[in-house]
């Protein structure tokens, strides 16, 4: 059967008032980001910061999206995905201490009122280099390009698009294997999100879904200094740069609103 990108996408729409309770669980994401990022500091165990973020979002009355998440029978331990310097995404919370001179991603997910937000920033831990700092300002900023493109009756392809002739213009390349989704009542929905044009090949796995007003959007560039290839740690979660260069991730969720999306995760 022909992909009916329509019809499939208005199915994704929200409402007025799940809208209002994503709302609620996107600010609650805010608010642990814009907590936790206060401790972020050399000398730091990553599992202190999940032990703050965790509590930080139980003691008002959210849950963790990321802990207890199953894939291929493995279960995530942490609350936070916390990933180090050529660690891309899915970095578990350990008692590994921050060294002056990381970058760190935190990636947050929160449950609220059976709704879900999910949001992620790349911090610097101390002094960086200015090489390490455009890293991090061409992946923030790839974000907010892919945001702006964003729009009723665009296409994901458009926010693809945009998302990597930026990155790539400016010297960097894009992970592959992991991209942006859908969110909502599940942490994780349609439609994937990816940061770069799939090949024909590919595209059956990641269709280019109509944008309407309603749907909603976890976008998140993943950008490495050096080669696009990955690898996969032996945890079995923490996905790494193949050639070992810096990484950095930044994400946020948003609902399609014309042509000015809305970020439901804006930290303040």
């Amino acid at each position: 059967m022909k992909f009916d990108p329509l019809a499939k996408s208005r199915r994704l729409v929200k409402s007025a008032s799940e809208i209002i309770l994503m709302e609620a669980a996107g600010k609650m994401v805010a608010d642990t980001l814009k907590y936790v990022s206060k401790f972020v500091k050399p000398g730091i165990k990553t599992a202190e910061l999940d032990n703050l973020a965790e509590d930080f979002i139980l003691t008002r009355n959210g849950k963790p999206a990321f802990k207890g998440y199953e894939v291929k029978n493995k279960k995530f331990p942490g609350s936070l995905c916390i990933s180090i310097n050529d660690e891309i995404v899915h970095g578990i919370p350990s008692n590994r201490i921050l060294q002056e001179g990381d970058i760190v991603s935190l990636d947050c997910g929160v449950e609220l009122n059976g709704y879900f937000g999910d949001s992620a920033i790349t911090l610097a831990v101390g002094e960086i280099t200015d090489e390490v700092k455009r890293l991090l300002l061409i992946t923030e900023k790839s974000l907010f390009i892919g945001i702006e493109n964003a729009k009723d009756r665009a296409k994901v392809y458009d926010i693809s698009k945009s998302i990597q002739e930026f990155v790539e213009i400016n010297g960097y390349s894009l992970t592959r294997e992991l991209v942006g989704h859908g969110i909502g009542k599940r942490l994780h929905e349609e439609p994937p999100v990816p940061n770069f044009v799939p090949s024909l090949m590919k595209r059956e796995q990641f269709p280019n879904y109509k944008l309407l007003n309603g749907m909603t959007l976890a976008i998140e560039p993943m950008v490495h200094h050096g080669l696009k290839e990955t690898i996969l740690s032996s945890d079995g979660w923490t996905v790494r740069t193949k050639d070992g260069s810096m990484a950095a991730h930044f994400e946020h969720t948003i609902v399609i609103n014309d042509d000015k999306p809305i970020i439901l995760t804006l930290r303040d």
